[in-house]
């Protein structure tokens, strides 16, 4: 990275109120580590103490900071954290290493569709009948399956698998070790054993889907397993079959969602959270992490525990808990007390 500071300031959109616009910063770090060449944010007001002492060579700042130490340039923007967040994509821009074409060592079949603009690293495995964007990116150990497309300026990254007729989107990112299209996990117990259940069905990814490391979305046993357009999957999340993922929803690390369900859009789930098969999560709810969820929830809203409750019920109940030993003692020590006085 190598930007003027007025290239910076262009990008975010923001205000330079001191500093030198021709100053060339190369680098973005917190306000501790950051130095002379560094760009940082402030945008919580628990970190002032860190940002009065900044050594950084500019910060963006929101638009109730209007002075600084002195020496940092000070550029103010509408949200520091969603500037640094614009700077951080062009910064990924300039350093990506991307040049198109298969390398040697990819295994490509000759009946898959690559476009010349995308490309293939070595250790990738492209099936027959698999047809992959332009702009796209297979890095090494990735493995697409038969029939799969992948769409236009993708990242498959290494070791993830897009199994038989899957369908990736544009824009979808899956981290390494990402599943996408492993069969359901269906079963029928006939004569004393469990008999597999054929997976027939797909996954369908749509555009601008981010899937993290090592998380796993079944295939539908009939039809289609869907991720939402925008929704964003973090590592080691279990999407099962049939399963409806709605747009722009965020599921954080070790939530499952169970067979058939559907999240409509808007939903967040909090890391560890359970939900159960057949229901459905209304648009815009937010369950709070380890909170596990056995029957629809209709009403958009933030809940938390199991059964998911609002908030402030659930606190109540939490506080309540905090006092059962001590009022278990103090029904004790009366039932000793109505004791002694029925014997008298």
């Amino acid at each position: 990275m190598e930007l003027r500071l007025a290239e910076v300031v262009a990008l975010v959109g923001g205000n330079l109120i001191a500093g030198d616009a021709e100053t060339t910063l190369n680098g973005i770090a917190t306000l501790e580590e950051a130095g002379p060449g560094d760009l940082s944010f402030f945008g919580v007001a628990k970190y002032r103490p860190q940002f009065e002492t900044t050594k950084a060579g500019a910060v963006l700042v929101s638009a109730e900071v209007d002075s600084g130490p002195e020496g940092v340039a000070l550029i103010q923007v509408e949200d520091p954290s969603y500037a640094l967040a614009l700077l951080a994509n062009k910064v990924a821009e300039m350093v990506r290493d991307f040049e198109p074409g298969i390398r040697s060592g990819a295994h490509v079949s000759e009946d898959a569709q690559v476009d010349p603009g995308a490309a293939v690293y070595p250790g990738a495995v492209i099936e027959a009948g698999a047809v992959i964007g332009a702009g796209s990116e297979i890095c090494a150990g990735a493995v697409i399956g038969r029939g799969v497309r992948v769409g236009a300026e993708c990242i498959v990254y290494q070791n993830a698998t897009v199994r038989e007729g899957c369908v990736l989107g544009d824009r979808v990112i899956l981290q390494p070790g990402a599943v996408i299209g492993s069969d359901g996990f269906g079963y029928v117990f006939i004569g004393g054993k469990h008999q597999k259940v054929p997976q027939l069905g797909i996954v369908v990814v749509e555009n601008d889907v981010e899937i993290g490391a090592n998380a796993c979305v079944d295939r539908a046993r009939i039809g289609k397993t869907v991720i939402g357009e925008g929704s964003k999957i973090d590592n080691m999340v279990q999407i099962a079959h049939n399963v409806q993922v709605g747009k722009h929803c965020i599921l954080v690390a070790l939530s499952g969602v169970a067979g058939s369900s559907k999240l409509h859009d808007h939903v967040v789930l909090g890391a560890q959270v359970g939900i159960n098969g057949h229901i459905e999560i209304a648009s815009g709810v937010q369950l709070g992490g380890q909170s596990g969820v056995h029957k629809s929830i209709t009403k958009p809203g933030t809940y938390i525990g199991t059964p998911p409750k609002p908030p402030k019920n659930e606190m109540r109940i939490w506080r309540g808990l905090g006092k059962l030993h001590e009022t278990m003692q103090e029904v004790k020590a009366l039932r000793k007390e109505i004791d002694e006085l029925k014997k008298g």
